[in-house]
């Protein structure tokens, strides 16, 4: 599933399908009615286009959208990923302990796709999602532990970009 509020225009929005499309990626691109309005942001040509390679789901205009993506991607199954620029904090901030919340992050640092290149005319690259977790591990005598110089907070698809690694003395 695709949040329609990512790209910001039906031209970058139908690149974004296309670029899945020809991947043979089922494509479900949940937005809002007032999409299906022919207006400069959302041309009528495009839109069409898209429909022609992706499904849609279009929500009410006051509705939230978020709670249909989530449950879209659930619904899909674990191989399922989603983009959206939402970063998801008002949902997590929702769950009832900091273990369900961590869960939470855990599940979206696996399942959220973000849009590198952003351009027009660019190729359209995604981040890559890691197969491992990027918490405290260890092994053996050893921790790698995970940690960012300037404590900003990153994104939710972002991993931190460096390590320390730590070994006990014999």
């Amino acid at each position: 599933p695709m949040d329609c509020s990512l790209p910001g225009s039906s031209v970058a929005l139908l690149n974004v399908v296309s670029h899945l499309a020809k991947q043979n990626l089922q494509v479900l691109v949940l937005g809002r009615k007032h999409m299906l309005t022919q207006n400069s942001r959302w041309r009528r040509v495009e839109m069409e286009k898209m429909q022609k390679q992706a499904s849609f789901f279009f929500a009410d205009n006051i509705s939230e959208d978020d709670p249909f993506l989530l449950y879209a991607t659930l619904h899909s199954g674990n191989h399922c990923k989603f983009i959206t620029k939402d970063l998801m904090r008002d949902h997590k901030a929702c769950l009832p302990d900091a273990k369900t919340q961590r869960l939470f992050f855990k599940w979206q640092q696996g399942h959220q796709l973000a849009i590198v290149s952003k351009h027009p005319g660019a190729k359209i690259t995604f981040q890559h999602i890691l197969s491992y977790d990027t918490v405290v591990q260890t092994t053996g005598d050893s921790w790698h532990i995970p940690y960012d110089d300037d404590l900003v907070e990153r994104y939710s698809y972002e991993v931190p970009t460096k390590w320390l690694c730590l070994h006990r003395k014999t």
